[in-house]
């Protein structure tokens, strides 16, 4: 309608009132000035508005306040009453998977509960994760409902759902602006409502239970890992070779219970080995995986191989950390200090003399006192901040000796972990085991290694 207007299409706008034209002032009034600038009016009928009028905008700043303080008013209450239907267990939203939602009520939908049923029997009972069960419900052909495909999120979602186990838990977003209406998730600014066995459930709270401590287990076992490039130094680095998707991060457990950090390509990750998936399309991925340390180890030899002239870089580099941290005392000395405070104390002393003899008055003795004494709590300060400076030096120098000794041990080829590598690498493309390419920053140059071994290719 206001590109129309703007257009020449039309000359006025009738409506029936300002709440239908606008739900808050600032709206209103630009809106109106916007359309007044191409000529074009707007009347309001019940409030007898025509803003080609000259008083016009005045009275629709008064009665589109009072439109906008029904719409708040109008919100609270709406809150209100779904709080109170949400009490008494009315369902607010729609249906879901292995649920139907219709007139606040919740009934199984058997074809989705079998499904749901699947994951929790994968994840508890077969011990699979949920990358790998949503490539299963990928590769069956399993219809996700209101989502694209399956995915580890989609799963984690479906496991964390209180729903399943027969728990109804609402109001888990909020609506903070009544004029945006802009939904935020509630982190506890608002009251949630929480029935305990509302419906029938498609679990058994037990199994829930179970499968949930399973999450807590894993989430606490990474817990301290920084997220995304800080908890994967070369997320984004590492390229299959064969289909040029980006490697990702996975945590894998050792027979004797440890831990240890792999690389995958993310298109076999979410795959499987090549084939052909229910459409036709060939999807999945043959790239071959990585330890961490492997990655590790290979940055390790191409930094071990680069022809560079590392004592040259390695003095370098302790003259500039050096010159960064070093303090300068320049102009500093502890006796000094001391004279002068011994010298505004003999001055501070010499006021009552000066003041007995008629030389200065009360006035310049308080004044005089108050100056010499700010000067000597001054000077204290300084001297005390000496002896701390001495302090700091004499750790200063036991930190240029470690920070040597890091610098020599990375210059000349002593293994560091990736957080170091990382910055030093462009990426790191992988066609297999035997065959991987290393880029460098700032350095025009590339370079072949395979794992075991090092050997510069060009």
């Amino acid at each position: 309608m206001i590109a129309c207007a703007k257009n020449g299409d039309f000359d006025l706008i009738i409506t029936k009132e300002i709440s239908r034209f606008a739900r808050n002032t600032l709206d209103s009034i630009f809106y109106t000035r916007d359309l007044k600038k191409h000529g074009v009016g707007v009347i309001f009928l019940n409030d007898n508005i025509n803003t080609l009028d000259g008083d016009a905008e005045l009275r629709l700043a008064i009665m589109s306040s009072i439109a906008q303080e029904e719409s708040r008013k109008t919100s609270e209450r709406v809150k209100w009453g779904q709080k109170r239907q949400m009490e008494q267990g009315v369902v607010f939203g729609r249906s879901m998977l292995g649920y139907d939602v219709k007139d606040g009520k919740m009934t199984i939908n058997e074809d989705g509960a079998k499904i749901v049923r699947l994951i929790f029997h994968k994840f508890v009972d077969e011990g699979k994760g949920t990358h790998v069960i949503a490539r299963e419900l990928r590769e069956e052909g399993i219809n996700p409902m209101r989502v694209k495909e399956w995915s580890n999120t989609v799963i984690l979602r479906v496991i964390r759902n209180e729903k399943y186990c027969g728990d109804l838990v609402q109001k888990k977003t909020y609506t903070p602006d009544f004029l945006s209406h802009e939904k935020k998730y509630n982190r506890g600014q608002e009251e949630f409502v929480i029935l305990k066995d509302h419906h029938e459930p498609i679990i058994s709270r037990e199994l829930f239970d179970k499968a949930n401590r399973i999450l807590d287990a894993k989430s606490l076992s990474q817990e301290g890992r920084a997220k995304h490039s800080n908890r994967y130094p070369f997320s984004g680095k590492i390229k299959c070779g064969r289909c040029g998707a980006s490697y990702v991060a996975r945590y894998k457990t050792r027979k004797d219970g440890s831990q240890y950090k792999a690389w995958r390509c993310f298109e076999s990750a979410k795959h499987g080995s090549p084939h052909f998936d229910m459409a036709g399309k060939r999807v999945g991925c043959s790239g071959a995986s990585i330890r961490n340390e492997e990655a590790i180890h290979i940055m390790y030899l191409v930094c071990n191989q680069l022809t560079i002239d590392r004592q040259k870089i390695a003095d370098n580099l302790i003259k500039a950390i050096n010159k960064v941290i070093s303090l300068d005392m320049t102009g500093t000395d502890a006796n000094t200090l001391e004279d002068k405070i011994e010298v505004t104390q003999k001055k501070r002393t010499d006021l009552i003399d000066l003041y007995t003899s008629g030389d200065i008055d009360r006035a310049e003795l308080t004044a005089l006192r108050a100056k010499y004494d700010a000067e000597i709590d001054s000077l204290k300060s300084m001297v005390e901040s000496m002896e701390k400076q001495q302090i700091v030096i004499a750790k200063q120098k036991e930190l240029m000796e470690d920070i040597k000794t890091v610098v020599n041990e990375l210059i000349g080829g002593i293994e560091y972990e990736d957080e170091f590598y990382t910055q030093l690498l462009d990426k790191m493309v992988i066609y297999d085991r035997e065959n991987i390419d290393v880029y460098l920053n700032l350095l025009p140059l590339k370079w072949s290694y395979t794992v075991a071994t090092a050997s510069k290719k060009r």
